[in-house]
């Protein structure tokens, strides 16, 4: 083999190895690129207690119940289903029932949503664009806009 050809094998092998370790890497990551769930995704695909994920949804009206300290509990919901959320901090300033939230956290054996970070609106026609579409996507977008402002 001449040294030419030597090279463009090398070359060839290369461009192979990092094809194949990023579909590698793809595949492994093809459930954890999703931003976040809403409620019914979840008892959709049987998301199992104890994995980490981001829930999405709007506060359900009626449902933030305050605790002893800084815990609270709250609905999060889709319209379709509801996911009870436990958490303990302070919440966002913005963050009221009605409105859209992002929570990070694990489900536990009993199916309740243990969150660690809440995330809420930004200002009154702010939603987040994930929330806004799977909102659509169930037909219970109330925007009065035909797109949410996403700025």
């Amino acid at each position: 083999m001449t040294r030419k050809q030597r090279r463009a094998v090398l070359i060839l092998a290369c461009v192979g190895l990092l094809g194949l370790s990023s579909l590698l890497v793809l595949f492994a990551l093809r459930d954890s690129i999703v931003f976040f769930h809403t409620p019914s995704d979840v008892a959709e695909k049987g998301i199992a207690a104890g994995q980490r994920f981001r829930l999405g949804g709007l506060v359900a009206e009626g449902s933030v119940r305050r605790g002893e300290g800084a815990a609270v509990e709250f609905g999060v919901t889709d319209s379709l289903k509801t996911i009870r959320v436990t958490y303990n901090g302070v919440l966002p300033d913005l963050f009221r029932e009605g409105q859209g939230v992002v929570t990070e956290g694990r489900l536990d054996s009993a199916g309740k949503f243990l969150a660690d970070t809440v995330l809420a609106k930004h200002d009154e026609t702010y939603m987040p664009p994930e929330v806004a579409k799977a909102l659509k996507e169930r037909g219970v977008w109330q925007g009065s806009e035909s797109k949410p402002n996403t700025n």
